[in-house]
């Protein structure tokens, strides 16, 4: 699964000293996409749950059209481009009732 990806290339680039790390690639942007989250979940409990890792200055939950839910997954930007980092770090495989989210750098979302 690409939560064990990450994890494995996080615990690799610890063990061999990487001073580049994958996260440097992603420098350039203050978002993270968020996955496999709960339809009951709004903006509101989205923006709690990440607010650990820093100031949020945006988000986007795609909604269904027909029932005005949310779709499972969404975009949220920091004020801090190393809030993301975090974000990623911590949030990635994590258990939010009783979902495993996926949280990933995004190079080039637009609001």
């Amino acid at each position: 699964s690409t939560i064990k990806e990450i994890e494995r290339i996080n615990l690799r680039e610890l063990e061999l000293g990487v001073k580049g790390s994958w996260h440097d690639e992603y420098k350039d942007s203050a978002y993270v996409f968020i996955g496999g989250l709960s339809y009951e979940m709004t903006e509101g409990d989205v923006i709690i749950v990440f607010s650990q890792w820093g100031e949020v200055v945006d988000i986007n939950l795609p909604r269904d059209k027909e029932t005005g839910k949310t779709r499972g997954f969404g975009f949220l930007m920091y004020e801090d481009q190393r809030s993301t980092v975090l974000a990623v770090d911590n949030m990635n495989g994590a258990q939010i009732l009783g979902r495993t989210i996926r949280v990933d750098h995004c190079k080039s979302y637009k609001q």
